[in-house]
């Protein structure tokens, strides 16, 4: 499937990439809570041109390597499954929210708190 960027994110990556599908997209340079910048060209996706002058050659590719088809998807998952932690989320919520606070200065840091998200 194809993940294009609009005026923000695709909204599709994440569907994409949870599913069974494969994503085809041009390099993603809008960052959200998804990590985009953390997603490596030929491991999670398979990276478009631009002007998507590519895309023929790249399907073509799949159609003729459907195992490393299949390793793009794998990594892909896996990339997602770390999401998937519902506890590991909230508390990475409260995380920003607390740092948020402390730098708008309407609480002080607790340093046992604060040694966690001051790098």
């Amino acid at each position: 499937m194809i993940s294009l960027e609009g005026n923000d994110v695709a909204t599709n990556l994440k569907w994409i990439m949870s599913s069974n599908s494969l994503c085809l997209m041009p390099p993603p340079t809008y960052e959200t809570w998804f990590a985009e910048s953390e997603l490596v060209a030929d491991v999670h996706y398979l990276p478009l041109e631009p002007d998507f002058t590519n895309l023929a050659e790249r399907v073509q590719y799949l159609e003729r390597h459907p195992t490393e088809a299949e390793r793009v998807v794998a990594a892909a998952n896996a990339y997602c499954r770390k999401f998937a932690d519902e506890r590991a989320e909230q508390a990475i919520c409260l995380l920003v929210l607390y740092k948020y606070f402390v730098l708008s200065g309407q609480i002080e840091p607790d340093p046992e708190v604060w040694r966690f998200i001051s790098g």
